[in-house]
Order: structure tokens, then sequence, then C-alpha cells
């Protein structure tokens, strides 16, 4: 404590801000490990949830069990985007194109078969929506996961110049009072340079739990990322043969 209240008011500059980001570091890295945690159980829970059901009802009714998995949100999305086009079966009236029995059967059995295209057609494009939907649903929760991580990659890669700046400072200063006093002796040395040199060791101190918490978040982002491309695929495979009724 006392070399860091005799430091010059630069190193003590210096200090207030690696302290700064020293704590803003590791508020982030209890916040993520909280956020990403909750997010890797529940998306393993999810998972065997929607393979037990198989249903997009059912499941769609509990979702609310799974609020944190980044799945949820890919499946709510897309889920709406399938109602929102699917289209209201409707039959075509009968006779309507003459009296005789037969040309009428075959006006209402072309006529169903437009229909049923036509919905067909219409389910397919849902399905084109649900992928837009999830594809930006992906987008928006992997960055989502990766909020305040630039934060500890900067804190990891700049921490150790602006402490080395510090005891550079520092130092010079140590140089500029041995100038002063005209003696060179380790007892007038020895205290500018410790003072000089806690910049660097809480720089240090700063930047190395900021790049270990940096890693970690970046590979279970990567993990999560990949649950989710892989449920989109599988969800939009379930869907296509749903539409095509196989």
């Amino acid at each position: 404590m006392d070399l860091v209240l005799n430091a010059g008011p630069v190193v003590k500059l210096v200090l207030l801000i690696l302290v700064y980001f020293s704590v803003v570091s590791w508020a982030i890295i209890f916040f993520k490990f909280r956020v990403i945690h909750r997010a890797t159980k529940d998306s393993e829970r999810f998972l065997d949830f929607f393979w037990s059901k198989k249903r997009f009802d059912l499941i769609g009714q509990g979702l609310k069990d799974y609020d944190h998995s980044p799945l949820t949100t890919l499946f709510r999305e897309a889920y709406q985007e399938l109602i929102k086009g699917q289209r209201q079966r409707r039959e075509p009236p009968e006779g309507s194109f003459g009296s005789d029995a037969d040309a009428g059967d075959i006006t209402r059995t072309l006529r169903q078969a437009a229909v049923k295209k036509s919905e067909f057609t219409t389910d397919l494009g849902g399905v084109e929506n649900a992928k837009r939907a999830l594809r930006r649903a992906t987008t928006q929760e992997t960055q989502r996961l990766e909020k305040f991580l630039t934060f500890l990659a900067t804190t990891g890669s700049t921490a150790p110049f602006i402490g080395l700046f510090g005891t550079v400072w520092g130092i010079m200063d140590s140089f500029r009072g041995i100038g002063q006093s005209g003696s060179a002796s380790l007892a007038v040395v020895a205290p500018g340079i410790s003072e000089a040199l806690v910049a660097t060791a809480i720089g240090l101190v700063a930047a190395i739990p900021a790049v270990v918490g940096y890693n970690h978040f970046v590979n279970k982002v990567n993990i999560l990322t990949g649950e989710m491309d892989n449920f989109c695929q599988e969800f939009l495979n379930i869907a296509e043969r749903m539409v095509r009724g196989d």
C-alpha cells in the first residue's frame, strides 16, 4: 500500500485505470459464467424434451421451462413462422362448371388437386420463412451470448502494456530523482523502481483472469452455436417431412 501511495501522479492514474479494468472484468466473468452455464444446462434439458415430445404443438406449450436456452428462442421464432405460413383449407363448390356428372367429377378432382398444390406451396413457403427466422434468431442469440466478451479481450491485450507504461514512467521519475539528489546508491534507487514495478504487476493481475475467462467463454459460445446450427437443421428436416406428409 505504501508503494502505491508514494507513487507519482501518472503511476497512480495508471493504477486506477488498471483497477477499473480488473473490477469490471471480474464482474463480467461472474455474469457470463452464470448466463452461459444456464444456457448450457437448459439447452441440454430442452433437447431431451424436444425429442421426447416429437410434436411441435406440445413442445410449444412447454417452452417456459427452458427460458435460458437459446434453442428455445430458435424454436419459438421458427414455429411462429410455420403457423403464419399455414393456409386454411377449404373445399371447392361442387357442380359449378356444368350439370354432367362425369365432367363435374373431373372438374372437382382437378380443382382439389390445384388447391392441394397451392396449400403445399404455401406450407413450403412457411418452411422458408422458418429458415430465415432460424437464421435471424441464431445471429441474435450468438450476439447475446458474446455480449461483453470484447471487454475481456481488450483487458487481456491492453492491461499489460498499460502497466508497462506506468512502470517506464515510474523508472523515469526514479532516474530524475537520482539526478537531482546526486546519489545512485541502492537505498535511493530501489524505492522508486519498486513503486514503478507495481504497475506492471497489477497490469498482469488484471490481464490474466480476463484472458482465461475470454478463452473459456468463447469456447462455450462456440459449442452452443454448434448446437444451434444442428438444431436448425433438425427442425427444418422435420418441418419439411411434415409438409410432404412423409
